[in-house]
């Protein structure tokens, strides 16, 4: 097949992830791919290296941008429909939400037979305004009309896109995020070279965390359950991996409540580096106001470190309450500060609940495995685009 995938930036992020290594494991399996993506990196590192590294045809798309701009999205538009009309793609398969919306109209117009779109995380959802969610929620129902399937790396988000009327739930198939499960094996040697170079003592519980230090990534809730984690358990010592613009403001309210020395705040971390740095973890925090389905709880457990989390979104299909992990009702910070402390003061079972998300994450969340599925997907797809009457030729044969 000709395979023509779209999203808006490559940077350092589960959905560009996902996305590069979806074209990498189509073209092992030989087919045609191309990947259109606008030219933004940020502070969060950049995956282009990586996609030409796929082997697929990569083409910068210079007028996809990530924020709202009426003409330079009309621009987009027309330079993705050019690019469409001349790889004339057998499946555009599209990422994010404004290459997801630009996308899946210009593909349309282009005359593209299947158009497959993937759910990361709601483009509307509860950070925003009302107004803002409405708009989304309006354009996802209009785009979908040009949409022959989803894709959802969660089950909660086929709930909520079909709840919010987007489209039936029968047109929407949950494939895993794939992860190369591999490198994130569980070992005692990394650990220690890694708690030693951040200066861990023997019997201090590392609190790890990745995610942006940024608005709605759930640090203000990780502060603010803090003091009472570490009144109970004075060995707690907290590592955060990321950066963001929001990271002087988290470092001004750990000094006001004299917690900075316990915080230690890696910035960011090239991709090559997260399983070591799971491997220092004894468990994974995750708060996040809104995400699909948390990658970095996935890589945590894939080396058997057990996670505390809010029950948002897809967290509750990955973080089973007594099973991988524990599970927080969404924003109860003082639901954090008991999980952490629970864990920290039972080390055999911090072992236990890791060893059963290692088993869950290594059979659910094999890059290969989601290959293999996306490409059974297009292979359905194209079928039924090849022949569009096979339905009504059957239904006939049946009654003569």
């Amino acid at each position: 097949m000709n395979i023509c995938h779209v999203i808006t930036r490559l940077i350092v992020g589960g959905a560009q992830e996902n996305t590069v290594l979806s074209c990498r494991g189509l073209v092992d399996r030989g087919h045609h791919v191309t990947l259109l993506a606008g030219p933004e990196t940020g502070r969060e590192g950049s995956l282009w290296r990586r996609a030409h590294e796929a082997e697929c045809d990569v083409v910068e798309v210079g007028s996809l941008r990530r924020a709202i701009s009426p003409l330079r999205d009309w621009r987009a538009y027309r330079q993705l429909r050019r690019h469409f009309e001349r790889i004339r793609p057998d499946v555009v398969h599209t990422h994010s939400s404004k290459a997801g919306i630009i996308g899946r109209f210009a593909a349309a117009a282009a005359g593209v037979p299947v158009i497959v779109h993937t759910i990361h995380g709601m483009s509307f959802n509860r950070t925003q305004s009302a107004a803002v969610r409405e708009t989304y929620r309006l354009l996802e129902r209009r785009a979908a009309r040009d949409t022959s399937a989803f894709v959802t790396v969660a089950d909660a988000m086929r709930d909520q896109a079909a709840a919010a009327g987007v489209a039936p739930a029968d047109r929407f198939v949950t494939i895993r995020s794939g992860i190369e499960v591999d490198r994130f094996a569980p070992s005692a040697e990394l650990r220690a070279k890694v708690r030693g170079e951040w200066g861990v003592a023997n019997g201090e519980v590392v609190i790890g965390t990745i995610a942006r230090l940024f608005a709605n990534k759930g640090y203000e809730e990780i502060i603010e359950a803090m003091p009472a984690a570490l009144a109970g358990e004075p060995l707690l010592r907290f590592v955060w991996v990321g950066d963001g613009p929001h990271r002087r403001r988290y470092e001004v309210r750990l000094d006001a409540l004299g917690l900075r020395d316990r915080v230690l705040m890696l910035g960011l971390a090239s991709p090559c580096d997260i399983p070591a740095i799971v491997n220092g973890f004894d468990t994974i925090l995750h708060a996040s106001r809104w995400e699909g389905l948390p990658r970095a709880v996935v890589q945590g457990l894939l080396a058997e470190v057990p996670a505390v989390s809010f029950d948002n979104d897809g967290a509750p299909e990955i973080v089973i309450n007594g099973r991988t992990g524990v599970l927080v009702p969404y924003g109860c910070t003082k639901g954090l500060t008991e999980g952490l402390l629970k864990l920290a003061a039972d080390a055999p079972m911090r072992r236990a609940l890791g060893a059963a998300g290692r088993e869950l994450c290594v059979r659910q969340f094999d890059w290969r495995t989601m290959v293999a599925e996306l490409e059974a997907l297009y292979l359905r797809l194209v079928a039924r685009q090849t022949l569009p009457c096979a339905d009504e030729i059957a239904k006939a044969a049946r009654v003569n």
